[in-house]
């Protein structure tokens, strides 16, 4: 028994079926995590190596490069790039999209494991860090304080850094901003050398002394004793009475050489909110959590938070992703909902029956709802790509239950009766059913197998469009059958509504017949005229192509923009509060009715809260994270007001580098667009005037707002030049010499002072006012061997340097890279003006430039994409070839893709969109969706060969048969397009370019398809009848010839 069989015989079954598929799909839905896009799996390997002392150039030749050697061999590595700094060496491995990155840590520790006894014997052992989404804080929430502004590290850290780590989900919370408590030992030079003593004698006594010993155990009677000595000092005061040392007998107290300061620490990173002072809190998830419950759950204990906190801090929100995630669902949910009215009501128009239309429609949310399974079982989130499959998807499962309907209507009219039209209908367009959704499915499955960030971004939708397609199939031969048997009656006459509402429609329709009729008729009598014109057409188009510009992705409008400020190097941190103040005053001003939050960060990060010191940051540079209003509630865009940012700051020349962020990042998807160019080459001095000609000349660029240029500047810095030959006279080394200056102005930590449960570092060091000039320095105390004490001058001597910037490399060269940002502009646009100066440029010898960020990853998605079409095509073919037995009427059909992606590029123009990745993604989905027609129409015109009529008529009959079904079918995947193409939502910015261009390359291939496809088969099927008749002729005369041999 047939599937279409047994349906229709076992109602009940085939309904309880398709309901469980229902609650099912239902269930997964509510279990279902929400999120912005899929779980991607990181790319990225940071190796970081720590050799304290060592210059950037020492760092590069004793760390990086071995280093890299010997990484360089991990296998699917497709860039190594690293930053060799003071102190440290950080390393990052970006691999090729979809590898497994645990097997590629894996590899990446063997590698080190051989190279680590090669290092420098003071360098630390590399440590390997791995990105993850995990990484990106799902929320910055605002602090802003003034009484409580000494303690506030310790209040944020007990009643709201902890109570929130606590939340289910929440990876880690961390305190930028909020400078942490310390106990400060300042000591007087002058006092400690008249006392004979050091700063190291005073920190060991320190540490000594502030400490509790166990005793042991004693038995005293019947019972057993612990014994301890409590010496932690319980008060920061009680440092001052401790004994430091002695003379003639009468002791020194700290308290007679030092003063105790129980303070903040120096040099601490400051944060300002709205202008006050305060912290901001970076809040992380866990790997895999769902990112929007937690920012709930955050949100809901926020008040409870804020009244234990004192009444002069206030808590609010900086960056909270899921406003963003939200919106950007409930956007596209929004034109799903549309998509699926305006596909119903199409259905209805063209049928004008309502049982039928109710028939059709049950096949829409069953289809959809079924997909919810699929993600569920696959551990996928409700994302915007899932999403946009069910947009997608709204217009084309329809396609198959109107097939199955119209068929089993003509039979019903034909007087069978339902039951049986039901079967004999779906038996005569079951195979053409299947084969159309084998079309759709060659296109879509593909996608499952691209790689890079391309193919992880839209594998979940070609996994779900193909769910999709088998279960709307399904459906289409069993339960749309089954309900025809049901509904469905010969219509005797109809009511008075159906006269007064849809006998205008069908005048149209009728006469929409007649006129396509006799266009077809004529254009297949002049088939040379009609070839000729598309071709002209097709060649426009692509003259047109030509003048449209190309980008990665869309920027979205997140609501989201982030400011990095540096005044020239060396400046002082209060010098860059002052004008960074006025401008946080000006722009809140001036923006009031846009900008809900600014906060902006100064000073050195501390070396434990890894957000921020991941980030570039010193006395002299500025981050701003600045919340806007959402979209609908403000005029200008977020590109506008970057743009004006960008403007503001060309008034505040104290800032060296000025560059304003879109969204907030500058890579990835939705990013700010970036044009990088990549100046490679050893000499720094050479690469530094390349990269400031190379700058100069962008900016003249049409559509650059800004330029910048990774290098740093070179940085002054005071150095002690020990003459090691003094050095040794006196017992002393490098080392140790180095490590007495050290202490004496950074401080060295003595121990630790403890406080409900709480430690902070005591510091002991000279006094602020003795560490000031270069002659304090000069004068610093150092003792010998035999601690006799002798001054800094006297070993060596304290000059002033500029020492080398960071060095950057790539690929194991160094690398200086210019990056342009594009406001306005196409990327291909800026990137083709950018290589006309570069060929304009005469570069010197061992300097050479290459384009990369965004370009980049732009052209490896194009090719990505254009090898797919190619195999899409190739699928599709097999397909159809095998449905018809030929390999000619494929052939044929094939005709009308490219006139869909001519449709495409007119769509593209004419609405201003470039060509992107989504707009490419919706030319590919178009290969299927236009086959469909030809498919259609070649498969009735063979139907009318075979009973007999000629070529010209069974052509003209075809197409003024299959004319509605081919609208209709069109109609429903076009508008289910449209709520994508017009939305102004959050997160519209990505989709709409993908729905203009299917819309564009539907429209005008439907209208090419339907003239054309008919004219290319008269003319093959002209030619095969004239070979026909050659070969007929010419077996008639071999006849004829071997008849008269024969008598």
């Amino acid at each position: 028994m047939s599937l279409y069989g047994g349906a229709v015989k076992r109602p009940i079954m085939t309904s309880l079926f398709f309901l469980g598929i229902v609650i099912f799909g239902l269930f997964s839905l509510s279990k279902l995590p929400v999120d912005l896009y899929p779980d991607v799996d990181t790319n990225r390997i940071m190796v970081l190596t720590s050799y304290i002392g060592a210059s950037a150039s020492d760092i590069e030749n004793n760390v990086t490069r071995p280093l890299e050697n010997t990484l360089n061999s991990v296998s699917n590595l497709k860039h190594i790039s690293s930053r060799s700094a003071e102190d440290i060496s950080m390393i990052t491995l970006e691999f090729e999209y979809g590898n497994d990155i645990d097997v590629l840590t894996n590899d990446v520790r063997d590698k080190l494991d051989m190279i680590s006894s090669f290092l420098p014997d003071d360098a630390e052992t590399p440590i390997i860090f791995k990105f993850s989404s995990d990484m990106i804080p799902i929320m910055l929430l605002s602090v802003e304080a003034k009484e409580s502004m000494p303690a506030l590290y310790k209040i944020l850290d007990d009643n709201l850094a902890n109570p929130i780590a606590r939340i289910p989900g929440v990876g880690s919370v961390s305190i930028s901003g909020a400078p942490k408590r310390e106990v400060q030992v300042y000591c007087d030079p002058l006092k400690l050398e008249a006392y004979n003593l050091s700063i190291e004698q005073i920190s060991n006594v320190i540490g000594v002394e502030n400490r509790n010993i166990p005793g042991g155990n004693i038995d005293i009677g019947n019972e057993t004793y612990s014994l301890r000595i409590e010496g932690e000092f319980k008060d920061p005061s009680e440092l001052g009475d401790i004994v430091v040392g002695s003379i003639g007998g009468t002791s020194i107290f700290l308290k007679d050489v030092a003063r105790v300061v129980d303070t903040i620490e120096e040099r601490a990173q400051e944060t300002f909110n709205n202008g006050d002072r305060g912290a901001v809190i970076i809040v992380q998830k866990q790997s895999g959590a769902n990112s929007v419950n937690i920012s709930k759950l955050v949100l809901e204990n926020l008040p409870r938070i804020q009244r234990s906190l004192p009444s002069d801090i206030k808590v609010g929100v900086i960056v909270d992703t899921s406003d963003n995630i939200l919106n950007t669902i409930d956007s596209l949910a929004e034109t799903v909902v549309y998509a699926l009215i305006f596909v119903v009501l199409v259905v209805f128009l063209f049928l004008g029956r309502w049982r039928a239309t109710i028939i059709i429609s049950i096949t829409i949310p069953l289809s959809l709802i079924a997909s919810f399974i699929y993600l569920a079982i696959s551990g996928n989130t409700i994302n915007v790509i899932s999403l946009s499959s069910l947009s997608i998807a709204i217009g084309m499962v329809v396609d198959d239950a109107i097939v199955v309907l119209e068929n089993v209507s003509t039979h019903i009219e034909r007087g069978s009766e339902p039951k049986a039209a039901a079967v004999h209908g779906t038996n005569e367009v079951a195979i053409s059913v299947v084969a159309s959704t084998l079309t759709m499915i060659a296109v879509f499955f593909p996608l499952t197998l691209v790689s890079g960030i391309t193919g992880v971004m839209f594998k979940q939708l070609g996994w779900m469009m193909c769910a999709i397609m088998f279960v709307s199939t399904l459906a289409a031969l069993s339960l749309t059958p089954m309900l025809c048997s049901l509904m469905l009656k010969k219509e005797t006459s109809n009511s008075k509504l159906y006269i007064l509402f849809f006998t205008p429609i069908e005048k149209v329709l009728n006469t929409l017949d007649m006129w396509y009729g006799a266009l077809l008729n004529w254009s297949v009598r002049h088939r040379s005229i009609v070839v000729l014109l598309c071709l002209v057409f097709f060649v426009a188009s692509i003259f047109i192509g030509t003048n449209i510009g190309t980008e990665f992705f869309p920027s979205q409008d997140n609501s989201r923009i982030v400011v990095n400020l540096e005044l020239p190097v060396g400046s002082r941190k209060e010098m860059a509060y002052d004008v960074t103040s006025r401008l946080n005053k000006e722009w809140m001003e001036k923006y009031k009715d846009e900008i809900k939050v600014t906060s902006f960060t100064i000073g050195q990060a501390d070396a434990e809260n890894s957000y921020a010191s991941m980030m570039k940051n010193g006395s002299h540079i500025v981050n701003f994270n600045i919340r806007v209003v959402d979209p609908a509630d403000r005029k200008r865009s977020l590109a506008e007001i970057c743009d004006l940012m960008r403007e503001d700051l060309k008034h505040y020349p104290e800032f060296s580098k000025a560059n304003v962020i879109l969204g907030g990042s500058k890579s990835g998807i939705s990013g700010q667009a970036t044009a990088d160019f990549e100046i490679y080459g050893y000499d720094m001095a050479l690469t530094d005037s390349v990269a400031a000609d190379l700058e100069e000349r962008l900016l003249a660029v049409k559509g650059v707002s800004e330029v910048t240029i990774s290098r740093d500047d070179y940085q002054p810095e005071y150095q002690v030049d020990f003459d090691r030959e003094k050095l040794a006279i006196h017992g002393l080394n490098l080392s140790v010499a180095g490590e007495y200056v050290r202490n004496r102005v950074n401080g060295a930590l003595a121990s630790k002072y403890r406080e409900d449960g709480d430690e902070y570092d005591i510091k002991v060091r000279y006094a602020p006012e003795f560490r000031t000039s270069i002659e304090h320095i000069a004068n610093i105390t150092i003792y010998d061997s035999q601690q006799r004490p002798v001054r800094v001058k006297e070993l060596g001597k304290v000059v002033e340097r500029f020492t080398a910037p960071t060095i950057e490399r790539k690929d194991r060269e160094r690398i200086n890279t210019v990056s342009a940002v594009i406001s306005g502009a196409a990327l291909s646009d800026v990137v083709a003006k950018g290589l006309d100066i570069i060929n304009e440029m005469e570069l010197p010898n061992g300097v050479s430039i290459q384009i990369a960020g965004s370009y980049e990853d732009q052209q490896d998605s194009f090719n990505e994409l254009g090898t797919l079409a190619i195999l899409i095509v190739i699928l599709v073919y097999i397909v159809m070839a095998a449905q018809f037995e030929s390999l000619t009427y494929p052939f044929i059909i094939m005709f009308s893709l490219p006139f869909a992606f001519s449709g495409v590029v007119m769509g593209l123009y004419l609405t201003n969109n470039t060509l992107s990745v989504m707009s490419l993604l919706g030319a590919i989905m178009l290969i299927g969706i236009v086959v469909k027609n030809g498919i259609v129409l070649i498969d009735y015109i063979i139907l009318c060969r075979e009973r007999g009529l000629a070529v010209i008529a069974s052509v003209v009959a075809a197409g003024k048969s299959r004319l509605r079904p081919v609208l209709m079918t069109t109609a429903t995947t076009i508008l289910g397009m449209v709520p994508m193409a017009v939305s102004t939502g959050e997160g519209s910015e990505m989709w709409r370019p993908m729905a203009i261009a299917v819309i564009g390359g539907l429209t005008v291939s439907t209208i090419l398809t339907l003239v054309l496809i008919p004219t290319l088969y008269c003319v093959f099927a002209g030619t095969g009848m004239k070979r026909q008749r050659k070969e007929s002729r010419k077996n008639n005369e071999i006849s004829k010839y071997f008849e008269g041999v024969n008598s």
